[in-house]
């Protein structure tokens, strides 16, 4: 039921994406973030409190992605999907998460849906330079395991669906480091997902919500290229196994401002039954 709801949501999702005019608006390249792994705008592993798309106030954006990961255990990652950014302000999205199990499960998949929620509470990263505040932004991930059964629910996982909370604040700033623009994202994560949800929410160990922080630097080497790390801690709900934090390093090309590609090497640490998992991921993006 909940499958058929996230899916009728995404197709209205798509509906407004084409059917409300997009225009291309007066943030700066870059300022929509890059899509992260569960959709939303911000660095490849975390939320950031940046809206998607390029557009301001009256306006439309939109962005739209796909990423593909392999770690050096075999398990591969493949990720899609859209968000909308309502008048700098809102932001919807949905994303697909297709996570391959290796020789640990052969040939099997395990498969997540998820629809984010992302309001701006106040500030704005780009545009007020004079003050020290940042821009705030609140959301919500509603995320749904399709195949709980096969794996997580062995693993001890107690639930297929969990809403992650979390609170993002952002700030650039302009001509930082050597004329450079830096920008800098802090975010605190309510979450009971075991490895983003992959395996399922909640366990033996702990199924109780706990906070989780995030971080994030992003430098802009030149014009349209930006270099970056992040660093994500996450819980130990499942007592077979060890939940490691996960950590990346990223460098961002825009060859035009409507185009992204992503490239990164992520370190994840243990993974099911594999250990010091590392991978390359590749992300490309469109926004307006």
């Amino acid at each position: 039921m909940l499958k058929k709801s996230l899916l009728q949501i995404f197709t209205l999702l798509l509906s407004v994406t084409v059917s409300t005019p997009l225009i291309a608006g007066e943030r700066l390249l870059a300022t929509g973030g890059v899509m992260q792994i569960e959709g939303s705008a911000g660095g490849g592993l975390t939320p950031w409190a940046l809206i998607a798309g390029y557009g301001t106030r009256e306006e439309t954006g939109a962005s739209a992605f796909y990423t593909h990961a392999k770690t050096n255990g075999g398990f591969e990652m493949n990720l899609a999907g859209v968000a909308v950014g309502f008048d700098n302000r809102v932001e919807i999205s949905y994303s697909h998460q297709n996570f391959g199990l290796s020789d640990t499960v052969p040939n099997e998949h395990i498969r997540m849906h998820t629809l984010g929620a992302k309001v701006r509470l106040f500030g704005d990263a780009v545009y007020d330079q004079d003050t020290w505040v940042p821009q705030v932004s609140a959301g919500a991930q509603v995320k749904h395991n399709v195949d709980f059964d096969k794996v997580p629910k062995a693993l001890g996982a107690e639930s297929a669906t969990g809403v992650d909370l979390y609170l993002s604040a952002t700030k650039l700033y302009l001509a930082a480091i050597g004329g450079r623009n830096l920008l800098l994202n802090l975010t605190l994560q309510a979450t009971k997902a075991n490895q983003f949800g992959l395996l399922g929410f909640g366990g033996d160990n702990h199924d109780k919500y706990q906070l989780q922080p995030a971080a994030s630097a992003a430098l802009m080497l030149t014009d349209n290229l930006l270099i970056g790390a992040e660093y994500r801690a996450r819980p130990n709900n499942l007592s077979v196994f060890k939940e490691d934090d996960a950590k990346d390093i990223f460098i961002a090309w825009f060859p035009v401002k409507y185009l992204s590609l992503t490239a990164a090497y992520v370190d994840l640490g243990n993974i099911a039954d594999k250990d010091n998992q590392s991978a390359w991921y590749l992300s490309g993006q469109v926004s307006f």
